[in-house]
């Protein structure tokens, strides 16, 4: 019983890790979501999430301290902290992260601008982020550059569900929601289903009493 309880608190720590991961990650790449998960994160972050949306640093720190594993340093030093710091392996990775994030921190402010125009000057954009227009540039380069991720065959996808170019100094935005794919959804629930029968047929014949 002990053991069972242990694995069942475990599992649920580990769930949460992941919950926080995921909401920090929706952030910068709102994808669609499973409903159980994408509901499991309202209901968990749902505060944080809308800080999250408004750039609130100390939200990150809170997120990342809470999914991220145990840090180890690849180097035994009898003072670590000469290397890392007052906080550790740990604290780096903190930096790493933050230095990341804040190349990345008006991406979904951006984002939501962009959702509700076709077409948009880049002096217009600028007004509603408080920037100059080359600060604007910059920002819609970051953007585009962050959402290409690599592909097994060595070429590169984007993450976005939107996408723009920018002519002279107007921005061009088309939608590129992708089709569900709901073929591939039973596929796999008929080969679980196929899996689950099979392992329970394989019980049930273990314990019929021999011949």
């Amino acid at each position: 019983f002990q053991n069972r309880s242990f694995q069942a608190e475990d599992i649920n720590k580990k769930n949460d890790q992941m919950l926080a991961l995921l909401a920090i990650a929706s952030t910068f790449c709102p994808l669609r979501l499973d409903e159980s998960v994408n509901q499991q994160v309202k209901e968990k972050y749902s505060d944080k999430l809308n800080r999250l949306q408004h750039g609130d640093m100390t939200v990150y720190d809170d997120l990342f301290f809470s999914g991220c594993p145990k840090f180890l340093s690849p180097i035994v030093s009898e003072n670590s902290s000469s290397l890392f710091g007052s906080s550790g392996p740990r604290g780096l990775q903190l930096q790493v992260f933050k230095s990341e994030v804040d190349q990345q921190r008006l991406i979904p402010t951006l984002r939501s601008y962009l959702k509700l125009y076709t077409t948009i000057p880049i002096s217009k954009l600028a007004k509603f982020l408080d920037m100059d227009e080359n600060q604007v540039r910059c920002c819609l380069m970051a953007f585009k550059h962050k959402k290409e991720v690599a592909k097994g065959d060595g070429g590169e996808q984007t993450t976005l569900d939107i996408d723009f170019y920018v002519d002279k100094n107007m921005i061009h935005i088309s939608d590129t929601k992708v089709a569900r794919h709901y073929g591939d959804y039973y596929v796999q629930q008929i080969i679980k289903l196929r899996e689950s029968n099979r392992q329970i047929l394989s019980r049930v014949m273990a314990a019929a009493p021999p011949q």
